[in-house]
């Protein structure tokens, strides 16, 4: 909205063709958005604590996290109001991938606004049933997935791109596009969401993640810097660093209330909406391994339960008694019940994703 109006100022005052520069304008966006959190977050909360939107704690968790129980849920959409408003202010709304990103973050959060409100009504804490989360997640994925499928242009925009090595990429064809467009962006909206299980844990690594890709999209988007960084050019990529700017102002604000002891959970609204961003400009910029070296806390969190699961089941079955792997899974309660503090593993926990994402952003030069 502001860019037009820059736009037309510009033809008759030639200084305020400077907000032309995606730059200036990230910033901008990371301040706007930062700002719109810091402001509306006290009267959201106490909103969210009114209509008793309150957090129940699993029974079978860590017993410290008894006393969180009550506490304001659904924070997410602190998140997505503060992006929403700093994206359609200094984004180009000309460019079709800015309108895709909106699309994901509120096609997203409207399921972890129905699984979190399930939650409340039915004052427990597991939400939808894990099919009729799958069966929205998967039409919303596939959605996407066929919309890039059939927007693409060139044959780099649908080539899974192999890092660390030069020239190298693997033709997946059209059906291994939509397959590996679905997973990663259904996988990575609930890697986010089991990830987010203390205070802090999962916002502060969004932002990471999301800042590394909106580096990646600016130079994607340049086709001077994707040349000489022998990376794709996708045009209009860009465009979604505002994006990506909007995203980290409006997770830092958050953090601010979601920090220990937290005053607000972001809930499923909040980590299924940022996780299926995080994949699809993954996809979008074709960084999908990359996705899974700087997101390798998600990642990982992820393995623990499926493994849990799975080898609980298996012993079960054998044996006629479950064994587990760990002492609690996802992995951050395992170190929990080992006797890390609450901010030890999630102060841990960042250093590691911020390594991870030190290694991703290397790989634009180490090839």
């Amino acid at each position: 909205m502001l860019l037009e109006f820059f736009k037309w100022l510009a033809q008759d005052y030639g200084s305020f063709s400077v907000f032309n520069y995606i730059s200036l304008r990230a910033v901008l966006a990371v301040i706007t958005s930062l700002v719109v959190s810091f402001l509306l977050g006290p009267w959201f909360i106490k909103k969210l604590g009114h209509y008793s939107f309150g957090q129940y704690i699993r029974a079978d968790g860590p017993e410290g996290h008894l006393v969180k129980s009550g506490t304001p849920t659904m924070g997410g959409g602190l998140i997505l109001i503060s992006v929403l408003i700093s994206s359609l202010l200094w984004s180009d709304l000309t460019n079709n991938l800015v309108w895709l990103m909106i699309v994901v973050i509120v096609g997203f959060g409207f399921i972890g606004l129905l699984d979190d409100y399930s939650k409340i009504k039915n004052k427990k804490s597991d939400g939808l049933g894990a099919l009729q989360k799958y069966l929205l997640q998967s039409f919303l994925g596939l959605g996407v997935a066929i919309y890039l499928l059939l927007s693409s242009t060139t044959p780099q925009e649908t080539e899974l791109l192999v890092p660390f090595f030069k020239d190298l990429s693997i033709p997946i064809g059209l059906t291994g596009f939509l397959v590996l467009t679905y997973i990663v962006i259904v996988g990575s909206s609930n890697a986010v969401n089991l990830t987010d299980g203390l205070d802090g844990l999962a916002i502060m690594p969004v932002v990471m993640v999301i800042s590394a890709l909106g580096i990646f999209a600016y130079l994607t988007g340049n086709s001077i810097f994707s040349s000489y960084l022998n990376i794709p050019y996708i045009n209009g990529a860009g465009e979604l660093t505002i994006f990506c700017a909007a995203i980290v102002g409006a997770g830092l604000g958050f953090l601010w209330f979601n920090a220990y002891p937290a005053e607000v959970f972001m809930g499923d609204l909040g980590s299924l909406s940022l996780g299926a961003v995080m994949g699809t400009l993954a996809v979008i910029v074709r960084q999908e391994i990359i996705l899974m070296i700087m997101a390798g806390l998600f990642v990982v969190e992820t393995l623990s339960v499926v493994l849990q699961v799975s080898y609980f089941r298996y012993t079960k079955k054998r044996y006629g008694a479950g064994k587990r792997i760990f002492l609690m899974a996802p992995l951050h309660h395992h170190y929990e019940k080992k006797g890390w503090k609450e901010t030890q593993v999630v102060i841990r926990f960042w250093i590691i994703t911020m390594m991870l994402v030190l290694i991703g952003l290397a790989s634009l030069k180490i090839r």
